[in-house]
C-alpha cells in the first residue's frame, strides 16, 4: 500500500519512489480524537455560539463534512476494529474540575480555543454514533495532543502497539499535535485524511500534506482498512 501521493510537502517532493506501508493489525489501535457533541452536534456547545455570534454560514461545510463524510468514515473503521478484535481507543477534550482549573492554558484563552467541558457533560461524551463500549480505552485531555498530560503513551506501550489509526477534529490542531506526539514517541502513524476535519478544506488538506510521510502516512478509510485485512 503507497501512501496517497496527492500529500507531498516541499521536503519530498523530488522523491520518486515511497515506501510501502506495513503494518501488524494485532498491534494497532484505533484512536478517535475529539469526535464529541460539543464540536460535531448542529444544535449544541460550540454550533450555538456560531449561530449567536452570526458565524454559523461558515461553519456550515465544516458540519457538512462531519455529518456526511467524517462521522460514518469513523463509523465503518469502528465496526472494522471492532469485528476484528483491535484495539480502539479514544481521545477527548474534557476537564475533571467544573471551573476548568485544570485545563491548559491554551483551552484557557479566548476565542475558538477556549473551551470549558467538564467530564460528565453532555459535550463531553462522544457522540452516539461513536459512542465507546466498556471495554474500549477512553482517554480525558486538557491540551491539545492526546499523548501531552496523559497516560496514553504508557497503555500504547503496555500493550504492545506499535501503529496508531488516528480519526477526528480538528485536522490542524488536535489531530496533528497528537499524530506529532505519537511520532516522536516512536509510533507508525496512519492519519485517515475522509475521516478527519479542520475548519475549512484548505486548513484539512495543508496539514496533512505537512504531515506526510514526515509523521504519518495519510491514507483513506478504504485504504487503510484495504492494509489492515491484507494483513489479517
Amino acid at each position: 500500500m503507497q501512501p496517497k501521493k496527492k500529500y507531498v510537502s516541499f521536503y519530498y517532493e523530488t522523491i520518486k519512489e515511497f515506501p510501502e506501508v506495513k503494518i501488524n493489525p494485532q498491534k494497532t489501535a484505533l484512536l478517535l480524537v475529539d469526535l464529541q457533541n460539543e464540536f460535531v452536534s448542529r444544535d449544541y456547545g460550540e454550533a450555538i455560539t456560531f449561530k449567536e455570534s452570526g458565524e454559523w454560514e461558515r461553519w456550515i461545510p465544516f458540519h457538512d463534512r462531519l455529518d456526511n463524510v467524517v462521522i460514518p468514515n469513523n463509523k465503518k473503521l469502528l465496526d472494522f476494529f471492532r469485528k476484528n478484535n483491535l484495539t480502539v481507543s479514544y481521545g477527548r477534550i474534557a476537564c475533571l474540575r467544573e471551573d476548568g482549573e485544570d485545563r491548559s492554558p491554551v483551552q484557557k484563552s479566548e476565542g475558538w480555543n477556549g473551551m470549558l467541558i467538564p467530564v460528565n457533560s453532555y459535550g463531553a461524551q462522544m457522540v452516539d454514533e461513536l459512542a465507546p463500549l466498556d471495554n474500549e480505552i477512553v482517554v480525558n485531555k486538557t491540551t491539545d495532543s492526546v499523548t501531552t498530560g496523559t497516560n496514553y503513551l504508557t497503555l500504547l506501550q503496555f500493550m504492545g502497539i506499535e501503529t496508531v489509526v488516528v480519526t477526528g477534529i480538528v485536522t490542524d490542531q488536535c489531530v496533528a499535535s497528537t499524530v506529532r506526539g505519537l511520532a516522536d514517541a516512536g509510533y507508525k502513524v496512519i492519519c485517515v485524511e475522509d475521516a478527519c476535519a479542520a475548519g475549512s478544506m484548505e486548513h484539512h488538506e495543508a496539514e496533512l500534506k505537512i504531515m506526510s510521510y514526515i509523521y504519518c502516512d495519510v491514507l483513506s478509510t478504504d485504504e487503510t482498512i484495504q492494509l489492515l485485512e491484507i494483513n489479517l
